[in-house]
C-alpha cells in the first residue's frame, strides 16, 4: 500500500488532509496537467465539503511550487521551471546523503520483504511497461526509504522534494519508456542488497547515486542545454 493510499485511508474523506493528499496524487501522476485549473467549487462538490477545506488544502501545497494563483484565472497547476527542477534535485542529492546518518531506524524482515516485492514488480514492468505503474512503484520505493528515516524533519523534507520531483519522473517515463524500468530494477537490486545487510548508510549512498542518474535522464530528455 502506498504512502498516498495510507494517508487517504487514515484521514476521513473530505478532511483537509485527505483533500491535500488526493490533489497531490493527481498532480504527481499528471491526472492534472500544467495549466489545468483547480476550481474550488467543483472540488468542494466532489469531496462533499464547503470551499474552506478545499482552499486550505490548496494553500498547503502551494509552497511546493506545483500550483499558483493567477489574477483573473484562479489556481492553476504549473510545471516546475528548469531552475526549480535543478534546485529540487540538488536538495534531494544532499538529503540522500543524510539518510544513514540521522537517526535511521533498524531494518526489519518486513522491510526486506517489501523491497523484494518491489523488485519483482519492477522486473515485471520491464516486460510490459506502463508509465503510471512506473511512478507508482517509484512511489512505493520512496515510501519504503522514507519509513526508514528516524529523523522527522529529514523525513518531512524527503517527502516534500519527492512530491516536487514525481511528475517530472512521469514525464520522463512517458518519453523514455522501458529503459527507465531497467534503471528501476538496477536501483532496487542495490537497495535489496543493502536491506539484507542492514546497512542504512549504503541505502543513502545508493539513493544519492540513482537520484543523480535520474537527474541526468531529466536533463537529457526534458531540459535543453541552455536550461541546465
Amino acid at each position: 500500500m502506498s504512502h498516498i493510499t495510507q494517508i487517504a485511508e487514515a484521514s476521513p474523506k473530505g478532511t483537509v488532509e485527505s483533500i491535500q493528499t488526493e490533489l497531490l496524487k493527481r498532480i504527481c501522476f499528471l491526472d492534472y496537467q500544467p495549466g489545468d485549473q483547480l476550481k474550488e467549487a467543483e472540488l468542494a462538490a466532489e469531496f462533499g465539503v464547503s470551499r474552506t477545506p478545499v482552499r486550505d488544502a490548496i494553500s498547503r501545497i502551494s509552497h511546493l511550487g506545483l500550483v499558483e494563483t493567477r489574477n483573473g484565472v484562479g489556481t492553476v497547476v504549473v510545471a516546475l521551471t528548469s531552475a526549480k527542477i535543478r534546485h529540487v534535485y540538488d536538495m534531494r542529492l544532499e538529503l540522500a546523503s543524510l539518510i544513514g546518518a540521522m537517526s535511521p531506524r533498524p531494518i526489519t524482515p518486513t522491510d526486506c520483504e517489501s523491497g523484494q516485492d518491489l523488485l519483482e514488480e519492477a522486473r515485471a514492468l520491464c516486460e510490459s511497461f506502463d508509465p503510471k505503474r512506473y511512478v507508482e512503484i517509484n512511489h512505493c520505493l520512496h515510501e519504503l526509504i522514507a519509513n526508514l528515516i528516524g529523523n522527522s524533519i529529514l523525513q518531512s523534507f524527503w517527502w516534500q522534494t519527492y512530491y516536487q520531483a514525481a511528475s517530472t519522473w512521469y514525464r520522463v517515463g512517458n518519453q523514455v519508456g522501458p529503459d527507465v524500468a531497467l534503471a528501476l530494477v538496477a536501483e532496487l537490486e542495490d537497495i535489496n542488497t543493502a536491506l539484507k545487510l542492514g546497512d542504512m548508510a549504503a541505502i543513502g549512498f545508493i539513493q544519492r547515486t540513482h537520484i543523480g542518474f535520474g537527474y541526468q535522464r531529466i536533463k537529457t530528455h526534458l531540459l535543453s542545454p541552455d536550461e541546465d
